[in-house]
């Protein structure tokens, strides 16, 4: 059965699942009634972070763009531009086997693609959530329902994996930012 987490919280994700190596972060999200005359995309991607929480190089930095880290380590799964349908919207596969010693966290964001230029934000959007499930079972084991705590927001910080003393944990997060993509981008450490 999976933990259902509240922001802020923290739970062992590897120490409880021995042998876990392959698992698959699913980010989901409903758009409640818009009417604004443009595709409302929500994009899942993943920063590989150093222990100074920066991005080494731009290859850490994986997206739409850039589907594959050069480890192999974390896999973007694919773009759904509208969120329809039930289910995960976006999916980041890991093996955590595979992520680079040198990468101490591994943080999930979900953004709005033109969100300031379409008048769009997260005051909009419902249902978000983000989950953690082992690949090979389909087993979901963290949860973490983000809730409707943000309004004028483009950029989110769903959730970390991160390590800590050769364990992965994954903490829930949920924090909103001004300025999607970008500002994330340059909080990172890389260049726009």
């Amino acid at each position: 059965m999976a933990i259902s987490l509240a922001k802020g919280q923290k739970v062992d994700l590897t120490k409880g699942n021995p042998g876990l190596t392959k698992v698959t972060v699913g980010l989901g999200w409903d758009v409640n009634k818009y009417d604004g005359g443009q595709d409302f995309d929500l994009d899942a991607s993943a920063f590989l972070l150093d222990a100074n929480g920066k991005c080494v190089s731009e290859t850490d930095f994986v997206f739409y763009n850039n589907a594959q880290h050069a480890s192999g380590g974390v896999t973007y799964t694919g773009d759904n531009r509208t969120g329809e349908g039930g289910g995960d919207d976006e999916q980041i596969d890991l093996d955590l086997s595979s992520v680079p010693a040198t990468t101490e966290k591994v943080a999930f964001v979900i953004t709005i693609h033109d969100g300031e230029a379409r008048n769009q934000n997260f005051g909009q959007v419902s249902n978000s959530y983000v989950r953690v499930f082992n690949s090979s079972t389909n087993e979901e084991l963290i949860r973490y329902d983000l809730g409707e705590d943000f309004s004028i927001e483009t950029a989110i910080v769903v959730g970390e994996l991160y390590r800590h003393n050769g364990e992965w944990k994954f903490a829930a997060v949920g924090s909103g930012y001004q300025g999607g993509l970008a500002s994330l981008v340059r909080a990172y450490g890389l260049d726009v």
